[in-house]
């Protein structure tokens, strides 16, 4: 019988814990294999998170010096900028190079040097006094003033386009112990017509410190926790990103708290982990579910940085980045239209709402040209009060209607906070040629097209032509005829539109409208012309030449009252009611018959100079009329503050009587408060005999319109009152 062998019972425990330990190893070791790839896995991804946000913010502070230069040439490129500098105009510089510049666009500080580096102007967010804070910003910014002031002598326009209209100089820089963008730009002539010293033109200096709201508004508005700006790098924990002057000096540093989505997930799931040993399986789903929703938030959160840098914060459209990005994709397949698309007067409603109203009507606009073009096509904000629209394979009679269609939309009546307000829009457009445009190409021939419409009187839209590569010459030499016409006098003609008696059907007046007869280009529109008079300083002369006619017309009609149109330009003159008065003496007329046009804009644009005028012309007994009543942004409140005597109703509700879209209600009320007040009341436009009735009947003192009269030569109004003055 063979001998057995008996296992001990040291023996068998030695072979159980053996096992025991190989398995306890083998788990360690798949559990430190899982455990070690997580952690190099989330150190990766906590890496390409933290490089993504270190180029966010390096592409924002690139973003921002340009935007800087960008904003200083919206007032420094300008003929009025050279000449009010010149003169010394310290109101006007601060208006428009100064103190807007904080306003409008948030810079801190502003400053306007002369040939010799000598304080012009300065303003100053931080400091009371502009004059103790150039110094100190002028020793940081000599160097970029003497390059600018060099390159300026040798002619040099490296750098300019379409877009960047003058050489500049930027860097970053510590003033006051504060790092700040600093952008040099020289204030120069648009028009080329006025001669400056090459090397000796006045210059703007702007002024935006990165620490303050600065950091605030990247913290907020890109999800940065923690955002602030530090001198040097102290904190492990935070990331640095540091800012450099040109020649290599630190600035300093943005930090933040890094979003660091794979450390997460990393502490999440160690109590995981601690069960893995006994569960490995239950640990390894709980972790794969773990990490899979930790990467759907990493995927989310990166998704929403991305809109944020492709999409337009306040109305939610794309932005100029996305816009070119699609232009490029379109036209590398096929043709496409692109719309340029500017609001009128909606500086207007910023000045005279505020902002929130104006942001509240942007929202409302993109909304309505969004509802207009449809889901197949793209509109986006590139800006201010611009946006732009792209249509693919587009047709000549489709794209006409849209552009009708836009405009129509826009010009219905917006509410913001109960306040009916009424804009318009015009609209540049300009299709690919066949292969042979790129995007710069038709974005510019689309900003050319738009500069035409609102040239030739905004509100409509004009499609990019081939002579228009030649249109700011064509401008600027009918701005020289139209001063040539207004010296020479034989060219400015007056015509006058009747005004009626709502009750009597009689002719009670006349309303001065000014036509220019070209001698080769034959009638030109008011629209065109008025608006050139205005931007060449040519209004005045104008006004005065229209006054003068149309008084020593009118002596020939008595009993006739005689309108005549005054500009917002005209009206904030100082000189303004010396004028009138000088013209009432020279012919003699009666200043009861004469009145005034004025609008509600030219109110807004100085107030206190307007009343003035308004009150030394009312003292003689010449009377004004509100024109355009209700197409403006002021309240009735502000009409009540005013001495005028009369309200215009303005066409545009007028011809909307009868339709699906009728303003009989707004009208209603207009003559209701204008009768509380114990104001006239006149109606113009009017075209049918349907709306002469209506406006009768609702209580309108005068009728103005092409179904009673067109504007006529004086002969013909001789005519009218002779025939007038025998019904009587």
């Amino acid at each position: 019988m063979p001998e057995v062998v008996k296992m001990s019972p040291s023996n068998t425990s030695v072979s159980v814990s053996l096992k025991f330990l190989v398995s306890v190893a083998c788990w360690a070791v798949v559990v430190g294999a899982i455990y070690g790839t997580m952690v190099w896995a989330t150190r990766q991804s906590d890496e390409t998170a933290v490089q993504r946000q270190e180029s966010l913010v390096s592409r924002i502070v690139s973003e921002m010096q340009d935007r800087i230069a960008h904003d200083q040439e919206s007032a420094t490129v300008w003929d009025d900028a050279v000449r009010k500098v010149g003169e010394g105009d310290r109101e006007w510089i601060q208006a428009n190079l100064g103190k807007w510049m904080h306003t409008y666009f948030g810079h801190d500080a502003a400053f306007v040097i002369g040939p010799a580096n000598n304080l012009v102007y300065g303003f100053s967010d931080a400091d009371n006094d502009p004059e103790k804070a150039y110094p100190t910003v002028y020793v940081k910014v000599r160097t970029l003033i003497d390059e600018l002031r060099r390159r300026l002598a040798a002619g040099d326009t490296s750098g300019t386009s379409d877009r960047t209209l003058s050489i500049g100089e930027s860097d970053i820089v510590s003033i006051n112990g504060s790092p700040a963008v600093v952008s040099v730009k020289p204030i120069i002539s648009d028009s080329g017509e006025i001669k400056q010293l090459a090397g000796e033109q006045p210059l703007h200096i702007a002024v935006r410190y990165l620490d303050g709201d600065f950091t605030q508004m990247l913290g907020s508005r890109y999800l940065f926790t923690g955002m602030q700006f530090d001198w040097s790098r102290g904190n492990p924990n935070r990331r640095y990103f540091p800012l450099t002057a040109r020649d290599g000096s630190s600035m300093g540093f943005f930090s933040w708290e890094p979003f660091l989505p794979g450390k997460a997930v990393l502490e999440a799931t160690r109590p995981v982990f601690a069960l893995a040993a006994l569960l490995m399986l239950g640990a390894v789903a709980a972790f794969v579910m773990l990490l899979q929703r930790r990467a759907d938030r990493l995927r989310k959160s990166q998704g929403e940085l991305f809109h944020l840098a492709h999409h337009d914060a306040l109305s939610g459209l794309p932005n100029r980045i996305s816009f070119n990005a699609k232009v490029d994709q379109v036209l590398a397949k096929s043709a496409a239209a692109v719309f340029f698309l500017d609001l009128d007067r909606f500086k207007q409603v910023n000045d005279t709402l505020g902002h929130p109203a104006g942001d509240s009507l942007l929202v409302d606009v993109a909304a309505r040209l969004k509802a207009t073009v449809g889901s197949d096509i793209m509109v986006a904000r590139i800006g201010g009060d611009e946006f732009t629209i792209l249509i693919e394979a587009p047709t000549s009679s489709g794209v006409q209607q849209l552009a009708e269609k836009l405009i129509s939309v826009v010009r219905q009546p917006f509410e913001i906070d109960g306040q009916p307000i009424l804009i318009g829009m015009s609209i540049g457009i300009a299709f690919s040629s066949g292969g042979k445009s790129d995007t710069t190409d038709i974005l510019r021939r689309a900003d050319i097209a738009l500069y035409s419409a609102k040239s030739t009187g905004r509100n409509r839209y004009v499609i990019f032509g081939p002579h228009m590569d030649e249109m700011v010459k064509t401008r600027r030499d009918l701005e020289q005829e139209l001063r040539t016409a207004i010296k020479s006098g034989s060219q400015i003609e007056v015509h006058y539109q009747p005004v009626y008696g709502a009750k009597s059907n009689h002719l009670v007046g006349v309303e001065a409208l000014a036509r220019w007869r070209h001698p080769s280009k034959g009638l030109i529109s008011p629209d065109t012309f008025i608006a050139i008079a205005e931007e060449a300083g040519l209004i005045d002369s104008l006004g005065e030449c229209v006054l003068a006619t149309a008084l020593s017309d009118a002596r020939a009609w008595p009993n006739l009252s005689v309108a005549v149109n005054a500009s917002a330009v005209e009206l904030r003159g100082e000189t303004y009611a010396l004028r009138v008065i000088s013209a009432l003496e020279k012919t003699g007329f009666d200043p009861a018959m004469l009145e005034i046009e004025i609008t509600e804009s030219a109110l807004l644009e100085n107030e206190d100079t307007c009343r003035r005028n308004i009150n030394a012309l009312r003292q003689i007994g010449v009377r004004f009329a509100l024109d355009d009543f209700g197409t403006g942004f002021s309240s009735f409140g502000r009409l009540q503050q005013l001495d005028v005597d009369r309200i215009k109703i303005d066409r545009c509700f007028v011809a909307s009587y009868g339709t699906a879209e009728n303003n009989d209600a707004i009208v209603q009320a207009m003559i209701s408060l204008a009768r509380a007040k114990g104001l006239k009341i006149t109606a113009e436009g009017i075209e049918t005999i349907e709306q002469k009735a209506w406006l009768s009947e609702l209580g309108c003192d005068d009728l103005q319109g092409y179904i009673l009269s067109k504007p006529l030569l004086p002969e013909l109004i001789s005519e009218l009152h002779t025939g007038n003055a025998r019904q009587a």
